[in-house]
């Protein structure tokens, strides 16, 4: 087997070789003497199948495995030949020719590794920047917010009619063409005037009612709304009104921070600092993604200067087309699958911005090992579980799709770059 090293660069060779027939035949009958030890067949005993037996049976899957090893074999020689280190190896080969001739198989197969980084001088990229204080306008409306969530409500001391803001007790049943539905009842609801939780004139039309009144509301579902046999058909509801609550300005003091805070040491002073030190934080957030991580990102890309891998640029080409895809029209879709040219065209005019980002990706790594910056696979499934909670969503659902998807090596690399970042700038994000 004849092996030539091209050297594209410091991070792509392509291999080339023959394979010849008589070397193939060769490791076939070797394979077949092998299985011949190993397989059971009618009328042998175990571990005496003839080889020629064996090839009549799995002849085919002989000459797979065959080609396999002679491949392996090839890039093994390459490798060697080229002073690679194996592990260094990244992605998969790409083969550029897999020719089958009478006698020989010819092939040529490009191989990438991991490119090495000289970090030098990498801080010089930090930007200088004015570390953002709580705004006192913010800080006051946190706090505000926060004692309009303490509102409670109480039974009016005199009976009137009701106002905008009021928390009514109410009896409804809804009925479409005088037919009741599914859904539309309930009993002793507590319904806040002006919340806009009802269906959109409802609500407004339970104003001016009194104490055990009783009246028909009615209104016309939206075209959107979700229980389709009621979207867009006009019902009334039956209402009864039983109390009327009006709403009690809460203001903040100890034992609402306390609350707040679940510290029975809390104060209302150290309710103020947890909300500065909260709004602080998110404005620095807002600096360091809007503003701080782009220019970190550009200024390390523009920086160094090295040899990208090219199946890693493939793959990142291809992530990138199938994210304009998902995008697309059919007809516009169809348009490329018809033009062979026109989808080269699409590749080539996202190949830029595919190689700055895998040209980013290396460099943040590259300088996390250098930093001692890591993220645990624990801290990834804590914040994907937390970001769950927030949007209201089942955590365990989330997680599972990340894994499914071959989604967390990603979110972990981008922590890892926030973390790396965050200790660079003085953030410790």
């Amino acid at each position: 087997m004849n092996v030539t090293v091209n050297k594209i660069d410091a991070a792509n060779i392509v291999v080339s070789g023959s394979i010849d027939n008589a070397l193939l035949e060769e490791k076939v009958n070797k394979l077949a003497v092998k299985a011949g030890k190993e397989i059971k067949v009618d009328g042998f005993r175990k571990g005496k199948v003839p080889a020629h037996v064996v090839k009549q049976m799995h002849g085919e899957k002989l000459l797979q495995d065959a080609e396999q090893e002679a491949l392996s074999t090839l890039m093994d020689e390459g490798i060697k030949e080229a002073g690679i280190n194996a592990q260094d190896l990244i992605g998969q080969p790409t083969f550029l020719k897999y020719d089958k001739k009478e006698d020989t198989i010819d092939v040529e197969i490009e191989l990438s590794s991991r490119p090495v980084i000289e970090l030098k001088d990498y801080m010089e990229v930090v930007p200088s920047f004015e570390k953002p204080k709580a705004d006192e306008k913010d800080v006051e409306a946190k706090l505000n917010e926060i004692a309009s969530q303490q509102v409670s409500y109480t039974k009016i001391a005199r009976k009137r009619m009701v106002r905008n803001g009021d928390m009514t007790l109410i009896d409804f049943e809804g009925f479409v063409d005088g037919v009741a539905f599914d859904g539309g009842k309930a009993e002793k609801f507590n319904l806040e005037i002006g919340s806009g939780s009802f269906i959109p004139g409802f609500e407004e039309q339970i104003i001016g009612m009194k104490y055990e009144e009783q009246k028909d509301v009615v209104v016309t579902f939206p075209e959107e709304y979700q229980a389709k046999e009621l979207a867009g058909k006009e019902a009334t509801f039956k209402v009864t009104l039983h109390e009327i609550q009006e709403k009690k300005e809460t203001e903040l003091t100890d034992e609402i921070a306390q609350k707040v805070l679940q510290d029975e040491k809390a104060t209302l002073e150290t309710l103020k600092e947890k909300v500065e030190a909260q709004v602080t934080s998110e404005a620095v957030s807002k600096l360091y993604n809007d503003e701080l991580k782009p220019q970190m990102v550009e200024a390390l890309v523009n920086k160094f200067d090295f040899a990208l891998p090219n199946n890693i640029v493939e793959q990142e080409v291809d992530a990138k087309i199938n994210a304009l895809a998902q995008k697309m029209e059919e007809e516009e879709l169809a348009s490329y699958k018809e033009n062979i040219d026109k989808v080269d065209e699409l590749r080539n005019s996202v190949r830029d911005e595919a190689k700055d980002s895998v040209k980013a990706t290396f460099i943040v790594d590259a300088l996390a090992k250098e930093e001692n910056v890591t993220v645990e696979d624990q801290e990834v499934s804590s914040a994907l579980y937390y970001e769950a909670m927030m949007s209201q969503q089942d955590p365990q659902e989330v997680i599972k799709y990340y894994e499914d998807n071959n989604l967390l090596p990603a979110v972990k690399m981008g922590m890892i770059e926030d973390k790396l970042f965050g200790k660079m700038l003085g953030l410790e994000k």
